[in-house]
């Protein structure tokens, strides 16, 4: 129903900065939000900021906050992540996906999302 890919993942130095975009495809009048996710290799997956598709409204995660910065062009059917200051323990595999509603939850994990995307890679040297 709705497609996702993700792109802008690269090779970065400690204090650099890149920017995600997560485009969509297919039905995306049923989404409610869009998420960002990573994965690093044994660690389960964490959130790291979501925004609502009609009003903007943002959430990101302590660790993150301050550092990115979610934001969408609904026009364009797009969602980004501005990632600026970047550590190396935010090196992992970032995932954007779609849910088409929360249920009362704040959209913080993963099970409250339908679609993924295939993921971008992010590594930070140190």
């Amino acid at each position: 129903q709705v497609q996702l890919v993700e792109s802008g993942g690269g090779l970065v130095q400690a204090g650099g900065s890149l920017r995600l975009s997560c485009a969509a495809s297919g039905h995306t009048f049923t989404t409610y939000a869009v998420g960002w996710f990573r994965q690093a290799p044994g660690k389960e997956r964490e959130f790291v900021a979501r925004i609502t598709w009609r009003s903007g409204n943002t959430f990101h995660a302590d660790s993150v906050k301050g550092r990115f910065t979610i934001s969408r062009d609904n026009a364009k059917n797009t969602v980004y992540l501005q990632m600026n200051s970047l550590k190396p323990d935010d090196t992992a595999r970032y995932y954007c996906a779609a849910a088409t509603y929360f249920g009362g939850r704040y959209g913080t994990e993963p099970n409250e999302y339908e679609h993924w995307g295939q993921g971008t890679q992010v590594t930070v040297s140190s």
